[in-house]
């Protein structure tokens, strides 16, 4: 096609375009001329055929064409049907799409946080790809845990992996501050779980970590004790109790575990806590002596203690959620019911 033809097809076009009477003509003329397989997309794809010496004049019509029809086409609704529109009745009420709801673990985190921070803690981040040193050697974790293994944890050379708790929060914490240091460090974590109904290869924790200066102000299993039964009234309801069972942690000694009674049978005995009436939720302990040394803490001059807790767990307990996998599916049928 010449200049000269070029220019009598968009007088034709623009001609047939105001020619339009009804949004179904315009409609079908924008298909014709500008459409996926309209003529001026046609004539475009077609340029590499058109002589170097002649191709940008030829460009610069054939754009000229296309914005020309564009303007023309919209000038009569732009292919729209002004008929259709007409007949829509404006009086009637919108539709109502709902409002959406809070995550069940963003909950559970957030009122984690408000809970503790009534109690004087304040909230802590940190990384989730971390070092070996905070994330195992600080926290007095030996080289051959089975923690430290490949099949356990996801490492990226020697001395990157992502983080297995967050614990290297507070080792963070404590090398950039000094005492009183009151936290708790909320966050993803990582660990090479198969995913099944109580397990997950990404799932979350909140840890807590209280340290003071001695003889001032020492810090007691007692204190840690008070502060986990306040939680667990404050998250789960009255009439909840904790209980501490010995236990071993690298980082805390003496360590334990520490049981909520059960929420459903109310700590008679049921299906959900296995007929023993607590549940286990949460480890902790006081900080152990080679932690304080490893962050610069002289430990005959401090003392503290530390927690943690699977967010997941939390929530499952709480909602009476049977399934981990739940919580990250999206389903929006399974969290309206959490509204």
């Amino acid at each position: 096609m010449t200049l000269a033809e070029l220019e009598q097809a968009k007088a034709a076009s623009l001609k047939e375009i105001a020619a339009a009477t009804d949004g179904a003509a315009v409609e079908a003329l924008r298909v014709k001329y500008v459409g996926r397989n309209g003529s001026i997309p046609a004539l475009i794809k077609a340029m590499k055929d058109v002589p170097k010496e002649e191709r940008p004049a030829f460009g610069k019509a054939v754009q000229a064409w296309k914005a020309e029809v564009e303007a023309a086409l919209a000038g009569k609704g732009g292919g729209g049907s002004t008929e259709k529109a007409v007949e829509a009745d404006l009086t009637l009420p919108g539709r109502w799409w709902g409002l959406g709801v809070r995550h069940p673990l963003s909950r559970v985190i957030e009122e984690t946080a408000a809970i503790f921070g009534r109690l004087g803690f304040t909230v802590a981040d940190g990384p989730e790809l971390e070092n070996r040193f905070n994330n195992f050697t600080a926290l007095n974790t030996p080289p051959h845990h089975p923690s430290q293994d490949r099949t356990d944890t996801f490492w990226f050379g020697e001395d990157c992996l992502l983080r297995t708790q967050t614990s290297p929060v507070q080792i963070r914490t404590m090398m950039e501050n000094k005492p009183p240091i009151r936290v708790i460090c909320p966050g993803r974590t990582y660990r090479r779980d198969t995913t099944d109904a109580t397990h997950s290869a990404n799932f979350h924790q909140i840890e807590g970590l209280y340290v003071d200066t001695l003889p001032q102000k020492p810090v007691s299993l007692a204190d840690l004790k008070s502060v986990l039964a306040y939680f667990a009234k404050e998250m789960m309801g009255e009439g909840v109790t904790v209980r501490f069972r010995p236990h071993f942690f690298p980082f805390t000694e003496p360590s334990v575990e520490v049981d909520f009674t059960c929420h459903v049978c109310k700590g008679k005995g049921c299906n959900v806590c296995k007929q023993s009436g607590w549940i286990e939720v949460a480890g902790a302990g006081m900080v152990d002596p080679r932690v304080f040394k490893h962050v610069g803490y002289d430990p005959e001059k401090v003392s503290g203690y530390a927690f943690g807790f699977g967010v997941e767990r939390i929530a499952m307990i709480k909602y009476g959620i049977p399934d981990i996998r739940w919580l990250y599916e999206n389903d929006i049928r399974f969290l309206s019911q959490l509204g």
